[in-house]
């Protein structure tokens, strides 16, 4: 596989659908800015900051509590995904400008090689698998499987533990005990201690672990030949996330489709779009 070319060819469309003020961070980034990824202290205090998880099984009607879902999500998707892009222009830098990275950049790369499970030593392939997993997952696959894996925010797992996709953990006080959790079986509904933290997570799942690779490789063709990457097509990318597989599969691709969830998606920023124009789920 020729490393510089898919790199290159990637990097050249991987920005085109985002929001101005976010390629302006970018640019901000390739031309020497020192910002970089967000350090852990810095996410964590910014966690705490936000509002805590609205009990939303308090609404009694279906459209309004869709609508609040969404709401409470949305800003907590925009935050996670400019995080991930603050990640990926000190990868950008590496690969057009490798001379002009500072110490601190040079750190942060270390990080990302292990956050996102990059295990080469060669460092054209570091380059090219960054490039393709340091990126921003498309909100509509976000809001679409935190709905269906939470219950829409009224799952046990959200609500005492932050948990809105239904990730696991394997030591011992790390998250919740399932109640149907078989005698033989060990894990634990993991606990987050905020929602944010829960996307963050998510999301670095999708962008790191093995079993994704396909959604990688499907949001980097999206990217390529339309400029931004749909959470409807990169649905077939979840064969691994559900034991259900295919009917998994068509349920999230119809919760998109119903509450018309891929508008969130195009390059127009949401801040951009009039009030009237919003989505409205429906029943």
């Amino acid at each position: 596989m020729n490393f510089a070319k898919l790199g290159a060819g990637f990097l050249k469309k991987s920005v085109s659908y985002m929001p101005k003020y976010i390629v302006l961070i970018i640019c901000l980034g390739l031309l020497g800015c020192d910002r970089v990824a967000t350090p852990e202290s810095d996410t964590k205090n910014a966690s705490a900051q936000l509002p805590v998880l609205p009990d939303f099984s308090a609404y009694d009607d279906v459209k309004e509590k869709k609508k609040a879902f969404f709401s409470y999500l949305l800003p907590l998707i925009e935050e996670a995904n400019t995080r991930i892009i603050a990640e990926r222009q000190v990868v950008e830098r590496w690969y057009l400008a490798p001379d002009e990275l500072s110490d601190r950049d040079r750190d942060t790369l270390q990080e990302l090689l292990i956050k996102y499970r990059v295990n080469t030593d060669d460092e054209d392939e570091q380059k090219a698998l960054l490039l393709l997993r340091v990126n921003t997952i498309p909100p509509s696959l976000v809001l679409a499987q935190a709905a269906n894996e939470s219950a829409w925010g009224t799952s046990r797992f959200a609500q005492e533990g932050n948990n809105l996709f239904g990730q696991w953990c394997f030591r011992e006080g790390c998250g919740l005990v399932p109640e149907a959790r078989g005698g033989s079986s060990r894990h634990e509904v993991r606990a987050f201690e905020s929602p944010l933290e829960s996307v963050e997570s998510y999301m670095r799942n999708l962008n790191s672990h093995p079993r994704y690779r396909e959604l990688r490789e499907l949001r980097q063709q999206e990217i390529e030949q339309q400029g931004y990457a749909s959470g409807e097509t990169l649905t077939q990318g979840l064969h691994g996330y559900s034991s259900r597989g295919q009917e998994y599969i068509d349920e999230i691709r119809n919760m998109i489709e119903f509450n018309e969830l891929n508008r969130f998606d195009q390059p127009q920023s949401r801040e951009n779009v009039p009030a009237d124009q919003q989505p409205v789920p429906r029943g």
